[in-house]
């Protein structure tokens, strides 16, 4: 029997249908119970792009959505699509979760990126249509009048013509070297003089924008225009090429090999990681994307000098470099956009007058962010910079921004004479060497920066303040299920535990030495740790259900996380819907179970939510012998993914929510929302395919839900009665 949601008070209503019956092939359960792990990332990638045509958006989001289904893809040919390649070259055969090879997985993932690049430029095609109507047009030069053209050619002369470099492509000069995301131009040409031909490269340098706008004039009306510099060096190339006719042009870009290995007997990870990052820059080109109509000769030259096999080349009549799009979405253009909106500052730490350890101390609190400001984390750490009283801030730090309020509070409490340790995580992907510019400023300032693990990431947020009280010293932390970066907590949804409840904050204790030391934590009170100990307790919770389902008890899991690869999980997770546990995944990008199999996984259903923020938090909740969700419930928020790489090979946390009040607001609020929703959620079928979820009731949106709501943790004395919509499940997969 489904589920059916209510929301008392107000009075809003949402029903959710049952997933739609299990669309199996047989081929593919004879196979194996597993999806791949690659091609369940593009599905992710394909619900990406679905947003991009999502009517119901304003016409510069869904732009937005488009330029990130870009960004996706390119990092995914960086990185997963070039350790591939690597295993094909080197003859490693190691089948996947689902029992591929390493080339038939890139035979499948060509296959299917085919399609989506293909997807891609026909939306492009659509918005921008759309975004002409809206006048705002990108690379049209019919818009562009006599007094535009002037200005272009001025900016070309001062602003371009000084930067880029034409160089011939013949025996007397090497090869250019192109760098990784790197956009270029040939231009087949005549010499008039003897009518031999030469090619010609240039190379857009990464310093300069995408797009050039147009300045607005008075008798424009509001008219935006936009001409993408490789257009622009195109239409002023003579200016480039006197005393020779040009016979075509065309734009191609690179993508290299983008991944970092270290060797484990590394003996300077600094100086290991600054010269890994600059090989990182020369990596092996993994995919070539070209102008359909590209002079087959120029084309030739391509291939061969820089190494690129044919089924590594993508041709299209339509935009190289989706991700560039970005640029245009920041037009100032707010009647094309979501509504602004400014997150909440929590009024329980307003009622302390913004002194945040005063609201801990009084009891935990938890802050779901984007919906209740990051300031308050920042706070946290500049508070603990600035009181007297303080002795001690350590923290971890994997991903920190290129501007970042956190790291300047912690210089300055070293220059306060505070002990003040920070462990900084050189391995997070594509920050290394924002990582390894944070780590030498704290350095100077007299921070002990620490680099954890040679082979293994620290992937935990975890802040520690300890303070000198009346009673005694008295530690504070913050536990947080995604990064200190000040830009993706206003886009991701994550949470941000404070306690200072003295078993969680000696257990943050030991695993700081653990990460700082070595000194392998002997007896964690209320903590798991990751890879010490934190998959056997996610088994122990599972293995609990399963037992409670055999003694006729109500069983139940609900998790949301970002990630399910790993198969030891995974078969965990089968085991308990064979003993009738009923599970609910929220599972946002790749999902390697299969759900909704007869004798396998009938009792599981999953759900991906896409909407206006990115669904970061992990929250790992266990009926434990009561019907879900309900205050008997084990919740648990976490730093991991349940992928081989979070539980075996990072350092990460599963902190147990024990306060009443924050479990209520996790379990009751946060996840039960996410379990709602209707108008951002995707079924995941057992054929691996995902359609959106149907509704015979009101629509539910668990983002506006949260932006219009305050937190039961976070909302102060002032708000405590009646103002927060209760969530609930009528009947059905409560567990």
């Amino acid at each position: 029997m489904s589920s059916t949601p209510t929301i008392d008070n107000p009075v809003r209503e949402a029903s959710v249908s049952p997933a739609p019956p299990p669309r199996v092939s047989a081929s593919a359960l004879q196979e194996n119970p597993y999806f791949n792990r690659e091609l369940s990332w593009l599905s992710f990638n394909e619900r990406v792009l679905a947003e991009a045509c999502n009517g119901q958006y304003p016409l510069l989001e869904r732009l937005r959505f488009l330029s990130i289904s870009g960004s996706n893809l390119d990092e995914f040919m960086m990185i997963r699509v070039a350790g591939l390649v690597g295993q094909a070259q080197r003859g490693i055969d190691k089948p996947s979760i689902d029992g591929q090879t390493p080339t038939q997985q890139l035979s499948a993932i060509r296959e299917k990126l085919a399609v989506l690049s293909e997807w891609q430029q026909d939306i492009w095609r659509d918005i921008h249509r759309s975004l002409a109507e809206a006048d705002i047009h990108v690379a049209d030069e019919q818009r562009v009048d006599p007094a535009a053209h002037e200005w272009l050619k001025s900016f070309f002369l001062e602003e371009i013509l000084p930067v880029i470099t034409p160089q011939a492509l013949d025996p007397a000069h090497p090869f250019p070297f192109v760098q990784n995301e790197g956009m270029g131009l040939l231009f087949t040409l005549t010499r008039d003089a003897d009518q031999d031909q030469i090619i010609e490269m240039i190379l857009i340098p990464s310093a300069l924008p995408r797009f050039v706008r147009v300045p607005s004039t008075p008798g424009d009306n509001g008219e935006a225009v936009y001409i993408s510099i490789a257009s622009l060096i195109q239409r002023y190339a003579q200016k480039l090429f006197p005393g020779f006719t040009i016979e075509g042009d065309g734009l191609f870009r690179v993508l290299r090999d983008s991944d970092i290995e270290i060797e484990e007997e590394a003996e300077d990870l600094v100086r290991t990681f600054r010269s890994a990052i600059q090989r990182r820059r020369r990596g092996q080109v993994i995919q070539l994307e070209l102008e359909d109509d590209f002079d087959p000769k120029a084309e030739a030259i391509l291939l061969e000098q820089l190494g690129v096999h044919e089924a590594a080349v993508i041709k299209t009549d339509g935009m190289i470099g989706i991700d560039g799009l970005a640029e245009i979405v920041n037009e100032d253009r707010p009647d094309l956009k979501f509504d602004a909106y400014s997150p909440r500052y929590p009024e329980r730490i307003r009622e302390h007058d913004g002194d945040a350890f005063s609201a801990i101390r009084e009891k935990d609190i938890i802050i779901h962010h984007p919906y209740e400001s990051f300031e308050v984390v920042v706070d946290f750490i500049r508070q603990a910079a600035e009181d007297p009283d303080v002795v001690a801030i350590k923290q971890t730090l994997y991903r920190a921004g290129s501007q970042s309020a956190v790291i300047n509070a912690l210089i300055d409490a070293a220059e306060r004479g505070k002990s003040v340790t920070a462990v900084v995580e050189l391995k997070a992907r594509f920050d290394e060497e924002q990582n390894l510019t944070w780590a030498t400023k704290l350095e100077r300032a007299g921070v002990q920066v620490i680099y954890g693990f040679t082979d293994w990431k620290t992937h935990a947020k975890v802040a520690m303040v300890v303070r000198r009280e009346d009673d005694g010293f008295r530690t504070y932390c913050h536990f947080g299920t995604g990064n200190y970066h000040p830009v993706t907590a206003k886009i991701y949804t994550d949470l941000s535990f404070f306690t200072a409840d003295p078993k969680l904050c000696r257990d943050a204790a030991k695993m700081m030495n653990f990460v700082t030391g070595y000194v392998e934590p002997d007896a964690l009170e209320l903590i798991s740790i990751a890879p010490l100990n934190l998959r056997e307790e996610l088994y122990r919770r599972i293995d609990t259900e399963i037992a409670n389902a055999g003694k006729g008890k109500p069983a139940g899991i609900w998790m949301k996380c970002n990630q399910i690869t790993d198969q030891g999980m995974i078969d965990r997770l089968y085991a308990a819907s064979q003993a009738g546990v009923r599970i609910e995944l929220v599972v946002r990008g790749i999902c390697c179970l299969r759900p909704g199999v007869p004798g396998l996984s009938e009792n599981i259903r999953v759900k991906s939510i896409i909407g206006r923020f990115l669904e970061h938090s992990r929250i790992y909740a266990f009926a434990n012998g009561r019907a879900m969700p309900g205050p008997n419930a084990a919740v648990f928020i976490s730093s991991a993914d349940l992928m081989g790489r979070n539980l075996d090979r990072r350092v990460e946390s599963l902190i147990p929510i024990l306060n009443r009040t924050v479990h209520d607001q996790v379990l009751q609020q946060v996840l039960l929302a996410n379990m709602l929703d209707t108008e951002q959620s995707w079924w995941l079928h057992a054929d691996g395919g995902y359609s959106r979820v149907e509704t015979d009731g009101k629509p539910f949106n668990c983002h506006r839900y949260f932006m219009t709501n305050p937190s039961l943790s976070g909302r102060g004395g002032a708000l405590e009665a009646g103002a927060v919509p209760k969530l609930s499940l009528r009947k059905g997969r409560s567990g």
